[in-house]
């Protein structure tokens, strides 16, 4: 196994009842990749993925698997707001990824200005849209309901997930049920309403979280996985033997020699496409040409009482903008348009209760960069934070935002996040079709069908079951 991520880690853990003994190789001195549990002012936060998708199975059934079960919690608030037109906004419900699917909840949530509200049921009457392999969201949606559907709602929504663009991603990868209902229906809002309705009243939270952090979870599963773990320990070489594989592992001063007989590469696509090209350079230069973002997350703890925090809630529901706002709901979400430095905000105590629980301290934390949009990045880390929380203190009206926090701690992802371009389905069985006669290589992670926690971890076990079957005699 290559790569101690999520993905590498449900792979070895799929592997434990089958007769193999499973190595795990992971570069870098921790494993758990973009799942990893912090300190700030003496507290336990997430300093990457806080959440995971509870209506996809995978990622709850392996932390229960794993031992986590009874800290498996829902959020206690998950109402956020979205920042448009110099105010702080509901978020209009029903949506399918910023695609309303009610115009009257829509009007009421004041997203939208009057021309623009009224543009977006002119969708009922335009011809269909045809669309065949694949298309941008962004272009798909501004063509059906208007550009500013796109630029206040679906916008902040997808780059939430991706820190990406509408424009440039796949609309068949990034909102699949989506995009099979549009090839389906002439309207786009009657197919966001299809989907919206196939959710079930009562189906439970849409995310879980791990009580001590969702950056819990990959020790866990290394431990009931029974594999053997190294850190630090970089692949640069793979090559095929007539009875397997062979990894170069280390420094090019002093390599080793790894044999195995058969391998799983859950890294980076900029790393998977490096160890594939000598041996399969098609997959390798599919692999290569998936981009990438580079985020950044500002985490703050604050005395409760500056933010008004502690006695039964925090400050009323003011519109932001510098306009007597606070910190209100779960936390907020901005989109390219409006030109701030602060991409979204988790308001972490609000949203899990175990945040802070008892401490008098309240946590939060913002996310900085976007895909083409990383200048911001290159500031060190006093300036990129200090900057970061003015900025969020403009956009809620939170003044206690403006005095120097307990603590502040700032989390890069360079190159973090990968992005699915249109296009990205037919490539990625482009790929495997290339592995087709390596039955003892298999792909997984971020990279390929999903980035969320519960994608890397089917990822993970299929990427598995792949190497098993070869395994097997005759495979």
């Amino acid at each position: 196994m290559v790569g101690g991520g999520i993905a590498g880690l449900a792979a070895a853990h799929a592997l434990r009842d089958a007769p193999v003994d499973v190595l795990v190789l992971e570069s870098s001195p921790r494993l758990g990749g973009k799942l990893e549990v912090g300190e700030v002012a003496g507290l336990a936060v997430d300093t990457g993925a806080e959440s995971v998708l509870a209506r996809r199975p995978e990622a709850v059934d392996l932390a229960r698997d794993v031992g986590l079960g009874d800290d498996l919690v829902e959020p206690v608030t998950t109402t956020a707001r979205v920042l448009s037109r110099g105010a702080l906004r509901p978020l209009p419900r029903p949506q399918v990824m910023g695609v309303p699917a009610d115009l009257e909840d829509l009007a009421r949530t004041g997203v939208l200005g009057p021309a623009d509200l009224a543009r977006v049921p002119l969708d009922a009457w335009l011809p269909r849209t045809r669309v065949e392999e694949d298309v941008s969201v962004g272009a798909y949606v501004a063509r059906r309901v208007g550009r500013a559907v796109v630029d206040r709602l679906v916008e902040p929504l997808l780059g939430g997930v991706y820190a990406g663009r509408a424009d440039a991603l796949s609309m068949a990868a990034t909102v699949p049920g989506l995009f099979a209902a549009v090839r389906a229906e002439r309207s786009l809002l009657a197919a966001a309403r299809g989907v919206a309705a196939r959710t079930p009243a009562g189906a439970g939270p849409v995310f879980a979280g791990v009580r001590g952090g969702v950056g819990r979870l990959p020790a866990a599963v290394a431990r009931a996985s029974g594999a053997q773990v190294r850190t630090g320990a970089a692949v640069r070489g793979l090559r095929r033997t007539p009875g397997g594989w062979e990894l170069v592992v280390g420094p090019a001063s002093a390599p080793e020699v790894v044999r195995a007989d058969a391998v799983v590469l859950a890294v980076p696509a900029p790393a998977a496409a490096r160890l594939l090209a000598p041996l399969v350079p098609a997959a390798a230069a599919e692999v290569g040409h998936v981009p990438y973002a580079s985020v950044a997350l500002v985490t703050a703890a604050f005395p409760a009482a500056v933010l008004g925090e502690g006695s039964g809630g925090g400050p009323g529901g003011g519109s932001g903008g510098g306009s007597g706002g606070g910190l209100v709901g779960s936390g907020l979400l901005v989109p390219p348009v409006e030109r701030r430095l602060v991409k979204a905000a988790t308001f972490s105590s609000r949203k899990w209760g175990w945040v802070g629980e008892g401490s008098g301290t309240v946590v939060l934390r913002t996310s900085v960069g976007r895909a083409g949009d990383e200048r911001d990045l290159q500031r060190d880390d006093a300036e990129l934070a200090a900057a970061a929380l003015a900025d969020l203190a403009e956009v809620t009206g939170a003044p206690g935002l403006r005095t120097r926090p307990l603590d502040v701690v700032v989390t890069r992802w360079g190159g973090g996040l990968p992005q699915y371009a249109v296009g990205h389905l037919a490539r990625v069985r482009r790929v495997r079709a290339a592995l087709e006669p390596h039955p003892g290589l298999a792909l997984a992670g971020a990279a390929y069908d999903g980035v969320g926690v519960p994608a890397c971890v089917a990822s993970g076990r299929a990427a598995a079951a792949r190497v098993v079957a070869a395994l097997r005699p005759g495979g």
